[in-house]
């Protein structure tokens, strides 16, 4: 450790922990003397910075994707120069497969190094897993799909999905977008920038599994904003074919319109609304900005 303000900094988080998770039950510490160490470098009863770094495991329950509690354990070890580096986070769960645990971990350093290094970010961690997590657990990183002619005609549904994102920069998750909408066969469009759109239309079935996908990609904040859902007739012959007569759009496209603001990442959104218009969709601006487009 550096100096004293890291060990300030990782005391002050862990007795935060403590207040929030104050049962043996929630919040374990792993290494009693590193945290009697710490707190006595910090209040001045030892001249030498601490011989082992502080370690402790929290314990919480999420829902998962099919409604059910998982417990989980977050483990957390704290680097001597903690916050500026990200601590040594492992995620452990006996409903957790050793590939998921591997992408929930890649997936979850990669949010923290984008929005807390230099911050303590444990809590962060934990919000992020409360909201993400439950799609790892049980489930393969990406199960094999179905072709639309192998689903059952009876119940088929047809679904639209309007998703909403903070925003979409990054160049490989516009790219997975282009790719697993052509993938799945689904289509509509996207709209990169702030705020970022996505919409997909296809089979239940297929657009589930894109949204599964994309949500499993680290975002700031990501969301359905709205879903579509039109059951088709049991009794059709071709499910294809009434599939194909309820799309809005031809293929999949990403759309740019004119770039405006300071730091040029947010569309016109009045050539939005005339875009939706266009493809009968119109009302849907609203649900979005809560606002009527013109």
């Amino acid at each position: 450790m550096d100096g004293i303000e890291e060990a300030r900094i990782q005391l002050s988080e862990i007795e935060l922990l403590l207040s929030m998770f104050p049962s043996k039950e929630e919040l374990i510490i792993n290494d009693q003397l590193a945290f009697a160490e710490l707190r006595d470098y910090v209040e001045g009863r030892a001249n030498d910075p601490p011989s082992s770094r502080a370690q402790f495991t929290i314990q919480q329950r999420l829902e998962s994707a099919n409604d059910n509690m998982v417990m989980f354990s977050l483990s957390c070890t704290y680097p001597l120069k903690y916050p500026a580096v990200l601590p040594e986070i492992v995620v452990r769960s006996s409903e957790l497969s050793r590939s998921n645990q591997a992408q929930l971990h890649r997936d979850l350093n990669a949010y923290l190094n984008e929005n807390c290094c230099g911050d303590v970010c444990v809590l962060t961690a934990i919000e992020w897993l409360k909201e993400n997590a439950s799609v790892f657990f049980n489930k393969d990183p990406f199960p094999a799909v179905k072709k639309q002619a192998d689903t059952p005609f009876k119940g088929s549904i047809f679904t639209r999905l309007w998703i909403y994102s903070h925003h979409i920069y990054n160049k490989q998750k516009r790219k997975n977008i282009l790719d697993w909408s052509k993938e799945l066969k689904l289509t509509g469009f996207s709209m990169p920038g702030k705020p970022g759109i996505v919409c997909v239309e296809g089979s239940q079935i297929i657009c589930e599994e894109f949204w599964a996908r994309l949500r499993r990609l680290t975002w700031q904040r990501i969301l359905i904003r709205h879903r579509e859902d039109i059951p088709l007739d049991n009794n059709c012959v071709n499910i294809d074919a009434e599939l194909e007569k309820q799309r809005r759009f031809t293929g999949f496209e990403e759309t740019i319109f004119d770039i405006r603001g300071n730091r040029g990442n947010h569309m016109d959104l009045g050539q939005l609304y005339h875009f939706l218009n266009e493809k009968g969709c119109g009302d849907v601006f609203q649900l979005y900005f809560g606002i009527e487009g013109r």
